[in-house]
């Protein structure tokens, strides 16, 4: 399956690199990393996450942050890549 990322996950995922990156220098690669390797995962296992607010759901490894996508004609597109640790109605409406 292939996996698309659309531009609000590309900019969800810069603006909580540079949040690491503020953090400690080297973290924000390190955040990069890791979610850009469970996003690939998506090739092999597309589909068979929990659904949630009408999207799939994929908890990252090693940090508090879910992927979001949905399947779309055998691709798993990525829409979100959201803090897990925000408010609901935050993930909600970040979703809508």
């Amino acid at each position: 399956m292939k996996v698309r990322i659309l531009r609000s996950a590309v900019e969800d995922l810069a603006s909580a690199r540079q949040f690491y990156d503020q953090q400690e220098i080297g973290i924000g690669a390190y955040f990069f990393s890791c979610l850009m390797s469970d996003i690939e995962s998506l090739s092999l296992y597309g589909g068979i996450h929990r659904v949630q607010n009408g999207f799939h759901r994929l908890l990252a490894k090693r940090f508090p942050y879910g992927i979001y996508y949905q399947v779309i004609r055998s691709e798993a597109v990525v829409f979100r890549v959201l803090d897990c640790r925000r408010h609901p109605d935050w993930i909600r409406k970040n979703l809508g």
